[in-house]
């Protein structure tokens, strides 16, 4: 009986944000605990690292707690009317110094990991473009023929039904599934910050400057973040509304996205080019 109240302290809080975590998709929920869905290996194992502190904290806490128990039953005035004059112990003195010790080198090892899995990018096979503006977002893919829009917070007035709230934009960024994506980040204002939860995605947009990060997104679906960086009085209405779609799906998108969106330099370019052409003839 005692042992099966162990096991139950021991894993329910690790059974309980499984079970949390997998009833959420790639939004948030009222209500919600614990994380979104993980849908790229850094999140994955940002969740796994997670799970390791969270079995750690939940130990030294019980094992605090029990201490703490202990003491006040068996050393209270009643209990111990003559209370004991020993101020020194070398074991118990080199045990909570070693342990704690132990304790950070299990936590620092997957943490360094984790922090490099986050900073470099892998083998990239395209590269996105993220610039930061006073208050919406604008994308660029430099590798598929300068496509390059802007993209808005719909209003709530114009949202279709099944469309969430504050969330929902004009033009949503598109991307292929397991591809590594290079990711540039910019502003050219303030400082803003590109979050996606459930893809552990969140580098500032600074400005003068280009930030790198990498995205490797799993399933198809759309994924939804905000800005996460206080940006000024509209900083709550920038989201960010992500298309993960096949590769064959992403293509098909790109040839019509040539067509739809034309950057500004790219119109310029093809205007000079013309101009001087008719110069020449």
């Amino acid at each position: 009986m005692v042992k099966n109240f162990l096991q139950f302290i021991w894993f329910a809080p690790i059974a309980m944000m499984a079970w949390v975590s997998g009833a959420q998709a790639d939004i948030a929920r009222p209500w919600q605990l614990g994380f979104q869905k993980p849908e790229s290996p850094v999140m994955e194992s940002v969740v796994a690292f997670h799970d390791l502190l969270l079995i750690i904290i939940t130990v030294i806490t019980l094992f605090v707690l029990a201490l703490i128990l202990y003491i006040a039953v068996k050393f209270n005035e009643k209990s111990n009317p003559v209370p004991t004059k020993t101020t020194h112990h070398s074991t118990l003195e080199v045990l909570w110094t070693a342990i704690p010790i132990l304790i950070l080198v299990v936590i620092a090892v997957p943490s360094f990991k984790l922090l490099y899995l986050q900073d470099r990018t892998f083998k990239p096979e395209m590269t996105l473009k993220v610039v930061g503006q006073q208050w919406y977002w604008t994308y660029e893919y430099p590798d598929h023929g300068n496509i390059k829009f802007d993209s808005n917070k719909v209003q709530t007035a114009d949202l279709k039904k099944g469309q969430p709230r504050l969330l929902t934009v004009d033009n949503p960024v598109y991307l292929p599934i397991n591809t590594n994506v290079r990711l540039l980040l910019t502003s050219t204002d303030v400082i803003h910050s590109w979050a996606l939860p459930a893809l552990i995605q969140k580098t500032d947009n600074v400005p003068g400057r280009t930030n790198e990060s990498w995205v490797h997104i799993k399933t198809a679906g759309t994924y939804y973040g905000q800005c996460s960086e206080l940006c000024g009085v509209n900083h709550g209405f920038m989201p960010i509304m992500l298309k993960a779609v096949t590769k064959e799906e992403f293509q098909a998108w790109v040839t019509k996205a040539k067509k739809k969106f034309t950057s500004v330099d790219d119109q310029n370019s093809r205007h000079l080019a013309q101009v001087n052409s008719g110069s020449r003839q």
